[in-house]
């Protein structure tokens, strides 16, 4: 489109877009908002350079894509439980995304969408590698489709956040919070989109119901390591006020620890999703058929 208030170009074929043209501290207008959701349901993550938002304009951009999720685990900012705050620096023993998943996976109805913006970046290196579950899906075989198609895994956020994070006087206690386990089918199918991706991270995902343990563990690190394949990636390298907006049921992020001892800060809202299903319907077997 010619006349579109906002510009999107695109970093890969198969996933990401950087959007220029708004200012996100500022309320989106309907139609601004219609392009940059058909943008991220386009290119699965969309990207925004130089906003400078408020944690209240941040929670209302997100407010446009749904409800806010508030974390099972992690402790917010005073006032703002709909906010995660990103942080590592010199002293930190692990960091936030540091292998590939999808946030929250374990929930019953795990995020739509995670937007995250940085105030602090390193020098070099920090960057985040997004993967397309669509690519993902697309590039296997038909006899891997249908073995996959009628799969349901499990996903548990205990091994994930059991003693990660510290829990102050007042809040919940660490030996006391129960943690998300849910069970989510192996294909996904996008509840706007209608196209198939892969529902398994490496993070979250603890076994594939009715496999042996070793029939499980064998088909799941296939998967792992499909999905981290680099033509299914798009990498973003971030500058002070840079945004990433992405979408959790089509794609997985890994954000690169590489720049220790620095500091690498920001906040995340996280837009509340819907139980992941799978239907064999999908607009690209209406088309084969038509």
């Amino acid at each position: 489109m010619t006349d579109q208030t906002i510009q999107v170009r695109k970093l890969t074929p198969r996933i990401g877009a950087e959007i220029s043209g708004v200012d996100l501290s500022r309320p989106l207008d309907d139609r601004t908002f219609r392009e940059i959701r058909a943008a991220l349901l386009e290119n699965q993550v969309i990207f925004f350079r130089e906003q400078d938002i408020t944690l209240d304009q941040h929670k209302a951009f997100g407010r446009r894509f749904g409800e806010l999720h508030v974390h099972p685990a992690a402790p917010a900012p005073e006032g703002h439980p709909e906010i995660l705050r990103i942080h590592a620096d010199q002293n930190s023993k692990r960091v936030a995304g540091e292998g590939w998943h999808s946030d929250v996976s374990c929930d019953p109805e795990p995020p739509m969408g995670s937007i995250l913006r940085l105030h602090k970046v390193p020098s070099c290196g920090g960057d985040t590698l997004f993967s397309s579950m669509y690519a993902a899906y697309d590039a296997l075989s038909q006899p891997m489709k249908d073995l996959l198609c009628g799969l349901t895994a499990v996903h548990s956020g205990e091994h994930v956040y059991r003693g990660r994070y510290e829990y102050t006087e007042g809040t919940r206690e660490d030996t006391k919070q129960a943690f998300p386990r849910s069970e989510h089918p192996v294909i996904r199918t996008h509840p706007e989109t209608g196209r198939q991706a892969l529902f398994v991270n490496a993070s979250f995902t603890t076994h594939i119901k009715g496999l042996h343990k070793r029939e499980s563990d064998a088909l799941l690190e296939f998967l792992y390591a499909h999905c981290a394949r680099p033509e299914f990636q798009c990498r973003f390298k971030w500058d002070v006020g840079s945004i990433a907006f992405w979408d959790n049921r089509c794609t997985q992020h890994h954000a690169m620890w590489d720049y220790f001892p620095e500091v690498r800060s920001g906040f995340r809202v996280t837009i509340a999703g819907d139980k992941p299903f799978y239907r064999a319907d999908t607009p690209e077997k209406r088309a084969m058929a038509a």
